[in-house]
């Protein structure tokens, strides 16, 4: 994100845990479809807390994803730039089969020092911010090159 990063409030920096509700400040999302037609909601905060969802259909039985290895999370900020770096390991997921391609919702949520909130994404099908929504999956992650045959 460029431009006047001053006006973004930003969550102090904390422990690099899990946390509940990041959506309700400044945070960084991906909704990924798994392959029996649920999806998995994974949250980043700028202050390296993390959340990972798991959701049978829309907006249906959400439940905390357990995982073996943290996320790590590294916040870098400038006068004109703010980044965030998430390292995720997915393997312990097993419904998110590599060998298909990965439909997946990027998304932010951007609040401002006067508590405004800006809601981000790569769409918005419904018209108005859901991030949920089936039509907001619109990237496409191609699957890894097939490693068969080489040493």
């Amino acid at each position: 994100m460029g431009g006047n990063v001053s006006a973004i409030l930003l969550p102090a920096a904390r422990a690099s845990q899990f946390a509940d509700r990041l959506w309700e400040h400044t945070c960084l999302e991906a909704f990924v479809a798994d392959a029996q037609g649920g999806y998995y909601e994974l949250n980043f905060s700028p202050s390296t807390q993390w959340a990972i969802y798991q959701f049978s259909g829309y907006r249906n039985d959400m439940s905390r994803v357990e995982v073996t290895q943290p996320p790590q999370c590294r916040m870098h900020s400038g006068d004109t730039s703010i980044s965030v770096d998430v390292l995720v390991e997915l393997a312990g997921i097993p419904a998110l089969c590599p060998q298909a391609p990965w439909k997946l919702a990027l998304c932010a949520v951007i609040e401002e020092l006067d508590g405004t909130r800006s809601y981000w994404a790569l769409a918005h099908p419904s018209g108005r911010p859901d991030f949920h929504h089936p039509g907001s999956f619109v990237f496409e992650l191609p699957p890894p090159p097939s490693s068969q045959g080489q040493q």
